[in-house]
């Protein structure tokens, strides 16, 4: 199955009303089932560079990595598919190139970025993330978080120190735990999901979950779900029509039927020996 005939994909990227310049970064490329979003930091201009490093770099390091990845295996150590362990490696690439250029020249220095992507394979998706921007899934009428935020707001909720409804309303929301650049090495979330047709992928920033709660997010994919790009557009306007304070970024993808990677002479070489 080609991805391409399988996955439909939206994206919008909005400065918002507040912000001069957008300092968000997405991409895409629907034939190797992979989308990125990262939400950059920093002094003037240098978010926009730290997030732009970390699009750049998870794609080329996925797309080299799944040039030559045997599909289809699981890694007895982490017990992740190797397709994860490639979008954690990639992200942590970002990570360091990020760093060192942070290091090296004093206009980056402080910079940084969330990021969260998601890599669709053999009726799997693979969510990655670091920061504070989110992926959700839309499946039969329901939202679901698949992420969990790294802020110190999400430490408190954990800890018990706060309710959710307090974190929402809470000053320090933004203040995140975890971010690309920050530090010398980052660890990065990852969940891998088996995917049904029609379901929806949410990847956002921010600069709409802070201004439009989950309730609101689900309404508009009831309403508009049937086009993808109309459904970004009205998150977008959602978002602005309760101020826009900052930068919105949304990537939409629908499953339009299953698809499996076909398998290599290695993965059913492996399959006969775990079988016989």
């Amino acid at each position: 199955m080609i991805l391409r005939d399988a996955l439909e994909i939206a994206v919008a990227s909005d400065t918002g009303r507040v912000r001069q310049h957008n300092e968000d970064s997405i991409a895409q490329d629907i034939d190797i089932g992979l989308a990125v979003l990262a939400d950059g930091m920093g002094g003037y201009r240098a978010g926009e560079v730290a997030s732009a490093i970390a699009t750049t770099t998870i794609f080329r390091e996925t797309r080299s990595a799944l040039e030559t990845l045997v599909r289809g295996q699981t890694d007895q150590a982490t017990g992740y598919r190797y397709e994860s362990l490639v979008m954690r490696d990639a992200i942590a690439m970002g990570n360091d190139i990020i760093f060192e250029a942070a290091r090296e020249d004093p206009e980056f220095e402080g910079m940084g970025t969330t990021a969260v992507a998601t890599l669709f394979y053999d009726n799997r998706v693979t969510i990655a993330h670091v920061g504070d921007s989110r992926g959700y899934r839309w499946r039969g009428g329901k939202l679901e978080q698949l992420t969990l935020d790294h802020t110190v707001v999400q430490e408190y909720v954990d800890s018990g120190l706060y309710t959710p409804e307090q974190a929402r309303v809470s000053t320090d929301k933004n203040l995140v735990t975890r971010a690309l650049g920050i530090a010398a090495d980052v660890e990065v979330d990852l969940g891998e999901y088996k995917v049904l047709s029609q379901d929806i992928y949410l990847l956002c920033s921010d600069g709409l979950t802070d201004l439009v709660d989950d309730p609101a997010i689900a309404a508009a994919l009831t309403k508009h779900d049937e086009n993808l790009e109309k459904t970004a557009g009205k998150l977008v306007e959602h978002a602005n029509s309760k101020g826009g304070l900052d930068n919105i970024s949304i990537i939409l993808v629908r499953i339009t039927q299953p698809f499996t990677t076909p398998s290599s002479w290695q993965t059913k070489l492996a399959d006969w020996f775990t079988s016989s």
